[in-house]
């Protein structure tokens, strides 16, 4: 079973990591979410599923209007070919969320690790980084640096590294 928004709130508390987190209205799409960008400051991201064709996982983190090229990125991430969105059903299985709400808190739900986290450089430059806490129904805030440490503390060693155009 996948864990929850209060899940995710208490594994960051157990950090001693701020965060702050607002309810909106469910949004699926970068331009949806533009409504919000008065009220929620820092960096907003866009979270991208894709594999590669040995089915290794990534979800690759990206200001939300910075552009990622499919057709190279995988040169940069380490990827053995050329990738693709990855499938719902593993999203849902690794991540724990559903399409519209890939986020890089779904570490949380990835305890076996099969997903490679990658954050792109010019979105690690915001001070402030959001993301779904799990649901797209919710944004929360968390320092950059405090979102590398929740991603080790979850077992992953996230990739920081110049993925947008």
């Amino acid at each position: 079973m996948p864990k929850t928004a209060e899940e995710l709130f208490a594994f960051l508390d157990s950090l001693d990591i701020a965060h702050k987190t607002k309810a909106h209205a469910p949004v699926f799409t970068v331009s949806e979410s533009a409504s919000l960008r008065d009220e929620i400051p820092g960096g907003h991201t866009k979270n991208l599923f894709v594999k590669d064709k040995k089915d290794q996982f990534f979800v690759i983190t990206v200001e939300e209007n910075a552009s990622v090229d499919l057709k190279t990125v995988h040169k940069v991430i380490g990827a053995s070919s050329r990738v693709s969105f990855g499938n719902p059903e593993k999203m849902l299985e690794f991540l724990g969320v559903v399409p519209g709400s890939v986020t890089v808190f779904g570490a949380l739900n990835d305890t076996d690790n099969n997903v490679t986290f990658v954050l792109d450089e010019d979105l690690m430059r915001e001070e402030v980084i959001n993301g779904h806490p799990l649901s797209n129904d919710a944004t929360t805030s968390i320092g950059r640096d405090d979102l590398i440490r929740f991603l080790e503390a979850t077992g992953h060693t996230p990739l920081v590294l110049k993925v947008t155009g």
